[in-house]
């Protein structure tokens, strides 16, 4: 029986590195971007303000545009950066899929925060944009058709990220990553019951109204 040993380590290795930007993913996840804008920028926590919820959402409500966008931008990036930093270093798509999951997993859980977070819809997205850049380009158009056609960010987002596991599917087809994409969703999915709630009784803000 032949040992290969070099291509033992090689494997090693990649596992390693694999579980390494698993758990960078998960603490970067873990830093606020809401609660970090709030800051910097002088402005209230959002977890006392609005919808209590420390999302790009909540802090443009209260503390307008630009902190609302840098909010969003820093979401996104959460969910990017790790799963293109993990493709580059070469991280097969089991990693891939564990990343863009940890990543999601420390917005909504974040480990500097008392585990309590936010609701996923950006860094989701974010994490999708990471596996694939053609099934983030499907989602955001589905989010900005539904927003311009109900004026609910809430079930735009829901929908758009509901879709997305077909949208991996389609454009990527492998089992890992379009696993990972279901899990996405259904943690989203999940952290939005009130939302969903308040969408069924009609009360849901809509964009625009401070509500």
């Amino acid at each position: 029986m032949l040992i290969d040993p070099l291509g033992r380590a090689g494997c090693n290795a990649t596992m390693l590195t694999a579980i390494a930007v698993t758990i960078a993913a998960y603490l970067l996840g873990s830093l606020a971007s809401a609660i970090l804008v709030a800051r910097v920028m002088g402005l209230p926590d959002p977890r006392g303000e609005g919808s209590g919820n420390p999302g790009a959402t909540n802090v443009l409500r209260y503390g307008g545009r630009i902190a609302g966008a840098a909010t969003l931008v820093g979401d996104g990036a959460k969910g990017t950066v790790p799963v293109l930093a993990a493709l580059l270093l070469g991280v097969p798509d089991a990693g891939l899929a564990a990343v863009g999951l940890a990543a999601l997993l420390g917005h909504v859980f974040p480990v500097f925060f008392g585990f309590q977070g936010g609701k996923g819809v950006a860094t989701g997205l974010g994490v999708l944009l990471g596996w694939s850049w053609l099934a983030f380009l499907a989602a955001a158009a589905t989010w900005l058709a539904v927003a311009a056609i109900f004026r609910m960010s809430s079930l735009a987002a829901l929908v758009a990220l509901f879709l997305a596991p077909f949208y991996i599917y389609g454009f990527e087809a492998t089992p890992w990553i379009s696993a990972a994409a279901v899990a996405v969703t259904a943690a989203v999915v999940w952290r939005h019951t009130s939302n969903i709630r308040r969408i069924v009784a009609g009360t849901e803000p809509r964009i625009g109204n401070s509500g």
